[in-house]
């Protein structure tokens, strides 16, 4: 089964609900351990990627991460250019909930020429890597003007088995309280959606901007391996 079969036999309907009420939804396993292989041994080849981040020299965190460069492999271009028309569709119902006046063009194509014209040209799928100690702090992955509203991050690495700790984390900052965080252990090949920036919360005069921010909690033991879709590129 390929990946373009197995995000069209998602159940979007679900994906949705989850998306509005919590602000993620988790994903079945869309990559075979074959597919998590492969793509962790393209880690040792740098021709594959435009930039390498040491986290702890930006104060980031502890670990690594690698963008990929043009073209991406064949695997991450299935899932982003498959993903991104139901996504879409979600953001832009999020976008009118806000009242705000952002629209997504309903392909992946027509959006990143949106975002060539804002100069946004980089492509940011990446590979990120983690040992013992490692950890990524909360943050937003924004790289210019034009942002999209979701964006996707698969396990390629078996916890208990590759490693432990290591937890994906999302903290919501609600307005006028205290922030909620949540942590959640994918395994191999699962995935997940997740806000870039914020999404509607409902309240009781309708729907109001809730802030989110990710990051990976602690690695105590072994090598841990994500990949990460982003939609919009870079500048």
């Amino acid at each position: 089964m390929t990946s373009r079969t197995r995000i069209s036999q998602l159940d979007w309907q679900a994906v949705e609900k989850s998306l509005w009420t919590q602000g993620y939804a988790t994903l079945p396993r869309l990559l075979t351990a074959k597919d998590c292989a492969a793509l962790i041994h393209l880690y040792a080849q740098p021709a594959r990627f435009r930039k390498r981040v040491n986290m702890a020299q930006h104060r980031f965190g502890i670990g690594e991460y690698q963008y990929f460069a043009d073209p991406l492999p064949r695997l991450v271009t299935q899932l982003r250019t498959q993903a991104y028309p139901p996504l879409a569709r979600i953001a832009n119902r999020w976008m009118a909930a806000l009242k705000q006046p952002e629209t997504f063009p309903p392909t992946l194509s027509r959006f990143l020429t949106l975002c060539q014209e804002q100069g946004q040209l980089k492509p940011t799928p990446l590979l990120l890597y983690y040992e013992q100690d490692g950890y990524n702090c909360l943050h937003q992955d924004v790289y210019g003007p034009i942002a999209f509203p979701l964006q996707m991050t698969f396990c390629l690495s078996c916890p208990q088995s590759h490693y432990t700790g290591g937890e994906f984390l999302l903290v919501e900052q609600r307005p006028r309280a205290q922030a909620r965080g949540i942590a959640l252990t994918l395994q191999q090949g699962e995935g997940i959606i997740f806000t870039t920036r914020y999404r509607p919360a409902r309240g009781a005069r309708g729907y109001y901007r809730m802030t989110v921010r990710h990051g990976v909690s602690t690695v105590t033991s072994g090598q841990r391996y994500t990949l990460g879709i982003i939609f919009h590129n870079a500048l």
